[in-house]
């Protein structure tokens, strides 16, 4: 059952990155090509969404591939699912009421990337993911992705001054502003982070429990 779901979203991931590239980069007036294409990979909902469709492939390939032993690793799909749950709630919460779709494909690739693979790639974890592994300091490991982001998202915003999300603009925001944000978003990966680890442990031990008792 797993293979026809991960080839699904793979499918409709994959799909989806490509439409909205078109759409920031060749349906956009301003700026040149090249900057374009950079603000494009310069949006976390982008970079999270490139490693949800990965991991949805690497399954799909031989297991000498080196994809699909990245994306086989428990630790690595338990990451990419905290990641991919925080694009889509804060989506949900901070940046929904404000954002206006330009156009049909707009709204469905951005309803994709933000709704319908967040809720995909849960799933997937839940349902085909070995559980019982994880280890409570694995949500502050995690951590890493994002705060390179955060320093990619800086260095690119105080030169260009253009800023993929309102909570990360210096320029808006003065760096308090931009301190107390980004310290929040932190810790709000982190929470969601140990609610992954401990759902995590819950099933592996459910899972012991049911293997222990079919087994006596």
């Amino acid at each position: 059952m797993g293979t026809p779901y991960r080839t699904l979203f793979a499918v409709v991931g994959w799909a989806a990155l490509v439409v909205e590239f078109v759409l920031m980069v060749w349906g956009q007036s301003g700026w040149n090509l090249a900057a374009r294409v950079v603000n494009y990979f310069s949006f976390f909902t982008i970079l999270t969404n490139i490693l949800v469709a990965l991991a949805l492939t690497g399954p799909l390939l031989t297991r000498s591939r080196r994809l699909a032993s990245w994306s086989a690793s428990e630790g690595v799909r338990a990451a990419v699912t905290l990641y991919i749950v925080v694009v889509g709630l804060i989506y949900h919460f901070l940046l929904a009421p404000s954002w206006r779709p330009t156009s049909s494909a707009d709204l469905l690739a951005n309803i994709t990337l933000h709704y319908v693979m967040p809720v995909a790639f849960l799933i997937d974890w839940l349902a085909f993911t070995p559980k019982g592994r994880l280890r409570w300091i694995d949500p502050v490991k995690w951590l890493i992705y994002p705060v390179l982001y955060g320093a990619w998202t800086v260095v690119h915003g105080l030169t260009t001054h253009w800023w993929p999300y309102d909570f990360v603009n210096v320029d808006k925001l003065g760096w308090p502003g931009f301190a107390v944000s980004a310290v929040g978003t932190a810790a709000f990966f982190l929470i969601v982070g140990l609610v992954v680890v401990a759902l995590d442990r819950t099933f592996g031990r459910k899972h012991r429990r049911d293997t222990g008792a079919a087994s006596a």
